[in-house]
């Protein structure tokens, strides 16, 4: 048993029931041992969850880097809102867990930062300047979480045209928008 092993264990029980419902305990009892014998290696059940929210971030990065290799503008722009849209269908526990809120130290030590540059890489591609590049990439993180929150609670399963069809007119929008994005107006 090893840290590694028990993050990777909690991944897969978030996948399972549910990030929020990830705890020593559960685990303990899913493994089939006792509580304390987890201690040596997870400090409790909070220590525990931000181990699956880094691996989760850590995962995301690893494949948002390969999905954007040698792709620009929209292509990337699709790649990398696809990586999340599919990762948080394969993996709606370790999805959740990337968005648990760090604390300064160990987010700034996480994969985290290298999202940022993945999406501000891709906003290369339209020329923005700051501090629109910075609005665009909040505004990007939000579409893309957003949707994705949403598809995944069920909430476009009731109506048509399907949820695919309109993620794609959605990374349509975005990449129209970035591309006629207006300059920052004088203060």
């Amino acid at each position: 048993m090893t840290r590694e092993r028990l993050v990777l264990a909690g991944a897969e029980l978030a996948d399972e029931i549910g990030f929020a419902a990830v705890t020593v305990s559960e685990l303990a009892r899913r493994a089939g041992v006792k509580v304390p014998s987890l201690y040596s290696h997870v400090r409790n059940s909070q220590d525990l969850r931000t181990g699956v929210a880094l691996l989760a971030l850590e995962d995301l990065a690893d494949r948002g880097s390969a999905a954007l290799a040698g792709r620009a503008g929209k292509d990337a722009l699709a790649a990398l809102a696809n990586v999340y849209r599919d990762y948080a269908r394969e993996h709606p526990g370790r999805y959740a867990a990337a968005q648990m809120p760090l604390d300064t130290e160990t987010a700034l030590g996480s994969a985290g930062p290298r999202h940022s540059q993945m999406t501000r890489a891709i906003l290369r591609g339209y020329d923005l300047a700051e501090p629109d590049q910075t609005h665009a990439v909040r505004l990007l993180g939000s579409v893309f979480h957003g949707y994705v929150s949403l598809e995944l609670t069920g909430g476009f399963s009731h109506s048509a045209p399907d949820s695919a069809e309109s993620w794609v007119r959605i990374l349509d929008a975005l990449d129209a928008m970035l591309r006629a994005w207006p300059p920052t107006p004088e203060r």
